[in-house]
């Protein structure tokens, strides 16, 4: 069973919602689930409404089930100093190298530093244990960058490790590629019914895959109601314009005389038919791309009021019907 779950997406799917939705879904039968922030957006803030995250864990709601949901931004120069007091006791003197800017500079230099702390720390959360010796968090989410550089994200600490042999990077860069690659580890990419989103995720996918990293499903987000069954929208396709303009005259909108009441309203409606029957098309190509990668692709409606905390409860609830990708029910 998945206990971290790593969300992914293009810009503008709304990975930071379906992230903060699947906590609140996780976060059931009394569990306890942590999400993580590794962007520094305080997204997470923004949508349960609560100030900026700190870097330490801070319970932010309830989730349906009764369970708790904590949430962390992880911080990449709070993280190193983390990482040097653990293993080299640094104490006073690592505060005196954030003060000499030592720790900005060494991520700035070394890009690759920065994602090796941040999924590090997040790595820790999923190994911690209480003194009951029960993991302290059933679940932890991540919200994680964009699906464009996800698997270098993820895999970096997988570098790290080959490049230093010996010593406490590398074994800590092992420890942290063994929680990533394990069936505890489980990456979710989100999409839209549209074809650069879905490009995007098959791409995605591909290289996750490749890089023997878990991939756990596709969560479709802002999934509009059809407003025509299949039989509805093939007769738009058709454009029936006469059969509709009699429908209307029976109707008492006017004769049904060439340019008359009723054969106007017929035009404007069928255009906007016509556009819907093209929407309706194109998502159904997009699922079906969906569908050839194999994977569990749950729905999430479209929320006409925007991501608030009622519509964040609604979304957990859809996600909880529809059974979380690599949890079982």
């Amino acid at each position: 069973m998945s206990r971290l779950h790593v969300v992914s997406g293009k810009g503008g799917t709304g990975k930071t919602t379906v992230a903060a939705a699947l906590a609140l879904a996780l976060a059931d039968q009394g569990r306890r689930t942590l999400l993580v922030e590794v962007e520094g957006r305080q997204g997470i803030a923004q949508l349960f409404g609560t100030e900026a995250l700190p870097y330490e864990e801070r319970k932010i709601a309830v989730g349906p089930g009764g369970g708790e949901v904590f949430a962390l931004a992880v911080d990449a120069e709070r993280a190193l100093l983390d990482y040097l007091q653990m293993f080299y006791k640094l104490g006073g003197a690592g505060r005196a190298l954030k003060k000499l800017g030592a720790i900005d500079f060494a991520t700035t230099i070394a890009p690759g530093l920065r994602d090796v702390l941040l999924t590090g720390k997040v790595c820790e959360a999923v190994r911690r244990q209480g003194r009951d010796g029960r993991p302290v968090y059933d679940h932890v989410v991540m919200d994680a960058p964009p699906t464009g550089r996800i698997t270098r994200f993820l895999n970096v600490n997988d570098e790290v490790a080959g490049l230093a042999r010996v010593g406490p990077v590398h074994h800590q860069a092992q420890a942290v590629m063994r929680v990533l690659k394990s069936p505890e580890t489980a990456v979710h990419l989100v999409t839209l019914l549209e074809e650069m989103p879905v490009q995007e995720t098959v791409d995605g996918v591909a290289e996750l895959r490749a890089a023997s990293l878990p991939v756990g499903g596709i969560f479709v987000n802002m999934v509009r109601p059809p407003l025509l069954d299949e039989d509805d929208v093939r007769r738009a396709a058709d454009g029936e314009r006469q059969a509709v303009t009699r429908a209307f005259s029976r109707a008492g909108l006017g004769g049904a005389r060439r340019g008359g009441p009723a054969e106007r309203l017929v035009g404007p409606l069928l255009d906007q038919a016509r556009e819907h029957v093209v929407r309706v098309r194109l998502e159904q190509a997009q699922r079906r791309e969906i569908a050839g990668l194999g994977l569990p692709a749950p729905e999430l409606e479209f929320l006409d009021e925007g991501a608030d905390i009622a519509g964040l409860y609604r979304l957990a609830k859809d996600i909880r019907k529809q059974g979380v990708p690599g949890v079982a029910g």
